[in-house]
């Protein structure tokens, strides 16, 4: 019985398993010498106030001390033991962070500021740790509660991670040098290039020679009305891209199913009208013309994603894969509108819209490659009268001001025809022509490209092109007024999901 007792003292008198308990992430003898070495050195705000925030600091004491600092920093005071206890005072907090006592053994605890960048690293990296176990925490805990959908909450998880990220991705700043020799390898590099182009080209010589091609890292707007043939347009780009010139790229459709999309490809390579895809019934020439040009596009490295309501984070991981796995080189989204940011709080659609913008612009630049959205204009253009009024200008660009902000460049896919104006200013004929209209371009000229457009077809085409059985080289578009500085066709019906009619 003796002997049972002692087995049970000795047991409990064990250290507890470290495995049943974890200590939050913290450094609070370097949060110490990070503020004691803010109190002896003018200079060494400087050095940590883009890595360290109050609330960077585990101990709530610290956290006001520090916030002490930095108001002090902010109104070029000088900071010591004397105006950091000053300071603390005003704010009531003095005796909170322990009186003048705790601020002259912070001072006093600390010979030396040299090491203070890499102890504010340390703390920022576990502040971020913290952040982390409170956000896993917090999934956790919804993942458990049944009433809550799995869908949403995986919206919500990606949002608040990404805030997350964003709220502590940092990049620093670099010498001129490099950036210039890069530069300059850029511009040799483009020089070797007899057609002049920089980026992926659309297919359309006059407007490529307007831009370059697409750039890397640059967000493209493509915007127009109902009716004008925006999706048209980006789906002809597609077909020249990724077909002709068998550069990979990702269609990002939130309007069509991928078999829709793919239907219209089918009517703008083979040139059958979109009806008889519809319905099936070709004709012998136009079984015969689907059987032939059919194989265009088939194996083109064209990745077509129908997902419905994508947001900005589903897009960002899907992008990067895309890059990464087949080496993509563009993007288009249809459209801008119908994307969300689902898991962010946001007072309007407009704050929204803007979120989703700059997301796509920020992605542009990680990615280095140039995105494509396509955008609604609203109905102001609808209001105003004759040739001039019925062009779309920036200001129409719908639900936010920020879209044109973001964008590198703006283009409106514009029909004259649409509205019954077949002729322009300078007395050409507009049945059956679109201008696209180069509204803004960040890097160069602004102007308008007049194209062919072949609603049946859902098709752009240069304008000396010929039919598809007596076809010329690409290489046209007219430009017009240059300088310095739609959705779906009406003429076709909606597809329906199912299979391909062969």
């Amino acid at each position: 019985m003796a002997e049972q007792t002692n087995n049970r003292r000795r047991k409990s008198n064990q250290p507890l398993d470290p495995t049943y308990g974890h200590l939050q992430p913290q450094a609070t003898e370097m949060e110490k010498a990070v503020l004691g070495a803010l109190m002896i050195d003018k200079d060494a705000y400087a050095i940590v106030c883009e890595i360290l925030r109050p609330e960077s600091f585990y101990e709530p004491r610290n956290q006001m001390v520090y916030a002490a600092i930095r108001d002090l920093s902010m109104e070029e005071k000088p900071v010591d033991m004397l105006t950091v206890t000053d300071q603390l005072a005003k704010s009531g907090n003095l005796e909170q962070v322990g009186g003048p006592g705790y601020i002259a053994e912070l001072s006093s605890g600390v010979a030396t500021s040299a090491n203070i960048e890499y102890h504010a690293n340390v703390i920022a990296q576990k502040s971020l740790a913290r952040q982390l176990i409170s956000f896993s925490s917090m999934i956790q805990t919804k993942a458990f509660d049944e009433t809550i959908d799995v869908e949403d909450l995986m919206q919500e998880a990606e949002g608040s991670l990404f805030e997350l990220s964003q709220h502590n991705m940092k990049k620093d700043y670099t010498a001129i040098d490099p950036v210039i020799a890069q530069a300059v390898k850029g511009i040799q590099d483009a020089a070797k290039n007899t057609d002049g182009l920089t980026g992926v080209s659309t297919g359309y010589y006059k407007l490529d020679d307007i831009t370059s091609g697409w750039q890397a890292s640059d967000l493209v707007i493509i915007a127009g009305r109902p009716a004008m043939g925006k999706t048209s347009f980006a789906l002809s780009m597609a077909k020249n891209i990724a077909a002709d010139l068998r550069q990979p790229m990702a269609f990002f459709s939130l309007e069509m199913s991928n078999v829709q999309l793919v239907n219209r490809l089918i009517s703008n390579a083979c040139e059958i009208q979109g009806s008889k895809i519809l319905n099936g019934q070709l004709q012998r020439d136009e079984w015969e013309r689907l059987d032939k040009n059919i194989n265009q596009l088939l194996g083109a490295p064209l990745y077509v994603d129908d997902t419905p309501g994508l947001s900005v984070f589903e897009l960002r991981t899907k992008a990067r894969r895309l890059v990464r796995e087949h080496g993509i080189k563009l993007i288009m989204i249809d459209y801008l509108q119908l994307m969300n940011a689902n898991g962010m709080r946001f007072s309007s659609r407009q704050e929204e819209v803007s979120t989703i913008s700059r997301s796509l612009k920020g992605l542009a630049k990680e990615l280095n490659i140039p995105i494509l959205a396509l955008s609604q204009l609203n109905r102001g253009v609808e209001s105003r009268e004759g040739l001039e009024g019925k062009r779309p200008q920036l200001s129409d660009l719908r639900e936010s001001g920020a879209i044109e902000q973001d964008a590198d460049m703006v283009l409106f896919v514009h029909r004259p025809e649409y509205y019954h104006i077949y002729q322009d200013d300078n007395g050409r004929d507009l049945h059956g022509m679109a201008q696209i209209i180069i509204a803004k371009h960040r890097k160069g000229a602004t102007g308008d490209v007049l194209l062919t457009f072949r609603g049946e077809f859902t098709r752009f085409e240069n304008p000396e092109e010929k039919t598809i059985d007596n076809r010329a080289p690409m290489g046209g578009g007219e430009i017009i007024g240059s300088k310095l500085n739609g959705d779906d066709n009406p003429m076709m019906p909606p597809l329906p999901d199912g299979p391909l009619p062969f």
